[in-house]
C-alpha cells in the first residue's frame, strides 16, 4: 500500500498497510500487505485504502500520548505517582522540541516525543491524498466515488485540525508526493485553519446524510463532518487566533451554529449518561452504536485492532489500588482498569460538580473497590467487603474533621490504628451480588462500625487534603511535594473483556458525540452575546445529568462488568464478585442527605449571573468578572462535568485563551513553569526541522530553523 510518511524532515514513499487492516464491518478481514501501488488504480484497491483510514485514528489511543498530548498540562488532571509523561504536565526544561529521552531527564523511555503526533497525522494525510487524486479516474460508480472522497476529505481535515490545534501551523500537503522531499513551506496559522475548514466543508458536502456506509456506530457520516467543521470554525474564531481572525469571527460563528443545528437535528442524546461509558457490557455491545456517538476509534476482538493498534487507555485513570494496605485489592482482568496512576484528578475536578444533584459524578468516579485478596476477621473485614473507599465530600462538610484517612503501609497486616479512623463508615449498598432495581435503596443505612482498611477523603476542616494521602513520590520539578498514588479515578475506559492483565482493551474509544455539540453551539451563542440561547443548550445537557425519579443514587457500575462474558470468568468469578460491589459513596460523601430516589434539578435559571455555587467558587478563584468571561468559564466547567477525560482538554483551554490562568490556578505541578505566549502551542519537532533543506539543497541556517519553530522554544 502506497503511503507517504514523514521521517524526521523527510517526506518519503513507502509500501505499507496504512495504520490497520479493515473490512466493511471492521471485524473480520485482514488486507494483505503485498499490494503494489497499481492496486490503488482499481476500485477494490482504492476502496480498501478508504477503509484503512479508520485505522489511522486508532493510533491516538495505543500508548501514553493518548493522555499526554490531550489531558496533561491543563486543569483537570495532574501527575500521580508515575512520571512517565510528567514533562507534558510540568512544562519544565525537559519540555522542548527535542524528545525527552532518559538521557535528557525523562523518567523512562515511554515519554511521548513531540513529533509522535506530527508524524502519525501525516501518515493518514498521505493516504487521503492518494484517494482524492485517483477517485475520479478509478470509480465509475458515482456513489462509490463520492463515498471515498467524503472519507478522505474528512480524515485529512480531522488530521489538519489536530495539527493546527496542537502546533498552530503545519505543512499543507494536498497531493501525493513522489520521491523524497525535504523542502517545505510553513503555512501561516490563517492558511492552516483555512485548509482544514475547506477539507471539512468538502467532507460535509460529500457525505450523504446519516448513511452509515460501513456499519452503524462505526463509520463517519455527515454529522461527524458537521461536528468537526463547527469545532474548526469555532477554533478560528477563538482567542488564540485573535491576532488575525477579526474578519472571520461573525461568519464563522454563524456557520458553526448551522453545522451544530444539523448534528442536533440528525442525531440524538442518550437518555442516561451511564449508557455512554458505564454500561459497557461486552465487546461490540449496544452502547457502541449509540446515536449520540459521532466518531470513535473502533476496537473489538479481532487481531487487526490489537497490538500496536490496540486500545491501552484503561491503564491511565486508576489509582495504585493494588499497592494500598499491603494488597487488600489485587489487580487483574476482573477489574476493568489497571492501576498505572497516570492521571490524577485535581481538586478543581472534584469540586466543580454538584455532588448531590449531578448524577454524572457518581456514574463517572469509581469510589469503592472490594477486598478481593485479604480477609481479617479480627478487624471485621471479609472478602467482598469494601477494601478501598473514596469519600468525595465538599469543602463545607465537617463530618470527618476529627478522623484520619489514608492507607496502611505496603507490608502491613495490622491496622488497628485505622479502626477508629475508618471504622465509623456505615452507609453501604445492598447485596453486592444483586443488581438493585429502582425500588431497592442501595444507600440505606448499614451496620455501624464497618471497617475499611483504606479510605481517602477530599476535605477536612475546610481544606483540601487529598494530596496528602497515599504513598508520596518526589521530583525536583514539583515544588508541591504532593505526588501520590491514592486518588479517586474515572471509569470511562474500563474494560473487563481483556484476556490478560495487561492485554489490549476491546472497547471503542469515543472521539466525538452530540453532548459536546450542544456545548459547542452554546459557546458560539455566548460569543454572539446571545446568553439566553446558550442557556437553552446548556440546560439540555444538564437535564440529562440530573438524577431521574426512581434512580438509586448509590448504585454504581462500569466496564468491569464485561468480565461476566469473559472466557476467564468461571475461573475468577469470586475475584470479580469481591472486587466489584456495585456501590458508590454517595451518602458517605453527602452525609446530610437522607436516602432518596427523587429526581434532582440542575437547570440554570439565569445565565451568566447567579451561577451555581461550585461555579461561583471557580469564578472567584480565577478572578473572573463580566458576562462574557463568566459565560465562557462556565462552559469550560460544564465541559469538565460532561467530557471529563475525553481527550481534548488541553486544546480547549488553549483555544479559549484560558490555558495559562486555569493551569496556574488548578494544577500546582504546571503552575511553576507554564508561560504565556509559549505554551499555548506545542513545539514543532526538532527532528522534522533538522531534516529540512533549502531550495538549493543546503541545510537550513540557524535563523531559518528558528523561523520554523513556535515562539519561546
Amino acid at each position: 500500500m502506497k503511503l507517504h510518511k514523514y521521517i524526521g524532515g523527510v517526506l518519503a514513499i513507502g509500501l505499507a498497510l496504512g495504520s490497520a487492516s479493515c473490512s466493511e464491518d471492521f471485524l473480520d478481514e485482514n488486507l494483505e500487505t503485498s499490494y503494489n501501488t497499481q492496486y490503488f488504480d482499481t476500485p477494490e484497491g482504492l476502496e480498501a485504502l478508504t477503509l484503512s483510514l479508520y485505522g489511522n485514528i486508532r493510533w491516538h489511543f495505543g500508548y501514553e500520548w493518548a493522555f499526554g498530548l490531550t489531558l496533561y498540562g491543563a486543569d483537570e488532571f495532574d501527575v500521580a505517582n508515575d512520571y512517565t509523561n510528567e514533562t507534558w504536565n510540568t512544562y519544565d526544561n525537559r519540555f522542548s522540541p527535542l524528545h525527552a529521552t532518559t538521557a535528557l531527564g525523562a523518567a523512562n523511555a515511554n515519554c511521548t516525543a513531540p513529533g509522535a503526533l506530527w508524524d502519525q497525522l501525516y501518515f493518514g494525510i498521505a493516504s487521503c491524498n492518494t484517494i482524492l487524486e485517483k477517485a475520479d479516474a478509478v470509480f465509475s460508480d458515482p456513489e462509490r466515488n463520492r463515498r471515498a472522497k467524503a472519507h478522505a476529505y474528512f480524515l485529512r481535515g480531522y488530521n489538519e485540525y489536530r495539527l493546527a490545534a496542537q502546533y498552530g501551523t503545519y505543512v499543507i500537503v494536498t497531493e501525493p508526493v513522489s520521491g523524497v522531499v525535504r523542502n517545505f513551506t510553513r503555512a501561516t496559522q490563517e492558511e492552516a485553519w483555512g485548509q482544514c475548514i475547506s477539507d471539512l466543508r468538502n467532507a460535509y458536502e460529500h457525505f450523504s446524510g446519516e448513511n452509515f456506509t460501513y456499519g452503524k456506530g462505526m463509520t463517519w457520516t455527515k454529522a461527524t463532518a458537521a461536528h468537526f467543521l463547527a469545532k474548526a470554525l469555532l477554533f478560528r474564531a477563538s482567542e488564540r487566533n485573535s491576532a488575525w481572525n477579526a474578519s472571520y469571527i461573525d461568519k464563522d460563528l454563524e456557520e458553526a451554529i448551522k453545522m451544530c443545528d444539523y448534528v442536533i437535528g440528525a442525531r440524538s442524546l442518550e437518555s442516561d449518561y451511564s449508557n455512554l461509558y458505564a454500561n459497557w457490557t461486552d465487546i461490540d455491545c449496544a452502547i457502541e452504536t449509540s446515536d449520540e456517538i459521532l466518531m470513535a476509534a473502533t476496537h473489538n476482538g479481532d487481531t487487526s485492532t490489537a497490538g500496536r493498534f490496540g486500545n491501552r487507555t484503561y491503564n491511565y485513570f486508576n489509582p495504585q489500588f493494588s499497592n494500598f494496605s499491603g494488597g487488600w485489592v489485587k489487580r487483574g482482568v476482573w477489574i476493568g482498569g489497571m492501576d498505572f496512576q497516570r492521571c490524577r484528578p485535581t481538586e478543581y475536578t472534584y469540586s466543580v460538580f454538584d455532588h448531590k444533584n449531578d448524577a454524572r459524578m457518581w456514574k463517572t468516579f469509581r469510589t469503592v473497590y472490594g477486598a478481593n485478596s485479604i480477609a481479617d476477621a479480627s478487624a471485621g473485614v471479609a472478602l467482598g467487603d469494601p477494601g478501598i473507599i473514596f469519600i468525595l465530600n465538599t469543602k463545607d462538610d465537617h463530618t470527618y474533621d476529627n478522623q484520619t484517612f489514608g492507607a496502611t503501609s505496603s507490608n502491613a497486616r495490622s491496622h488497628s490504628s485505622f479502626r477508629d479512623v475508618n471504622g465509623r463508615l456505615a452507609e453501604w449498598a445492598a447485596d453486592k451480588r444483586q443488581t438493585p432495581t429502582a425500588g431497592t435503596l442501595a444507600g440505606k443505612k448499614g451496620a455501624d462500625g464497618q471497617y475499611v482498611p483504606n479510605a481517602w477523603i477530599c476535605y477536612q476542616n475546610g481544606k483540601y487534603v487529598g494530596n496528602n494521602l497515599g504513598v508520596p513520590g518526589g521530583t525536583t520539578y514539583n515544588t508541591t511535594g504532593n505526588n501520590n498514588n491514592m486518588f479517586c479515578g474515572i471509569n470511562k475506559t474500563d474494560d473487563g473483556s481483556r484476556l490478560a492483565e495487561k492485554g489490549d482493551a476491546h472497547r471503542d474509544v469515543t472521539m466525538a458525540r452530540v453532548g459536546e455539540t450542544y456545548l459547542v453551539r452554546a459557546e458560539c451563542y455566548v460569543r454572539q452575546h446571545n446568553y439566553s440561547k446558550a442557556m437553552e443548550d446548556i440546560n439540555v445537557i444538564r437535564r440529562r445529568a440530573q438524577w431521574k425519579n426512581g434512580e438509586n443514587r448509590s448504585y454504581y457500575v462500569d466496564g468491569s462488568q464485561a468480565f461476566e462474558k469473559n472466557s476467564l470468568y468461571e475461573k475468577n468469578k469470586e475475584m470479580y464478585i469481591n472486587s466489584n460491589l456495585n456501590m458508590n459513596t454517595y451518602y458517605l460523601s453527602n452525609p446530610d442527605m437522607d436516602v432518596t430516589t427523587a429526581a434532582s434539578d440542575l437547570q440554570l435559571k439565569t445565565f451568566p449571573a447567579n451561577l451555581p455555587a461550585e461555579d461561583e467558587a471557580v469564578m472567584q478563584q480565577l478572578g473572573v468578572s463580566g458576562d462574557y468571561d463568566r459565560a465562557i468559564n462556565f462552559i469550560l466547567n460544564e465541559r469538565t462535568r460532561e467530557l471529563l477525560g475525553e481527550w481534548q482538554r488541553w486544546e480547549t483551554l488553549s483555544r479559549t485563551g484560558w490555558l495559562i490562568k486555569r493551569a496556574k490556578a488548578f494544577n500546582a505541578q504546571a503552575a511553576l513553569y507554564i508561560k504565556e505566549g509559549k505554551h499555548e502551542l506545542r513545539p514543532i519537532p526538532q527532528s522534522f526541522i533538522d531534516g529540512l533543506l533549502q531550495e538549493n539543497g543546503d541545510n537550513l541556517t540557524s535563523d531559518q530553523k528558528a523561523a520554523w519553530q513556535n515562539p519561546g522554544y
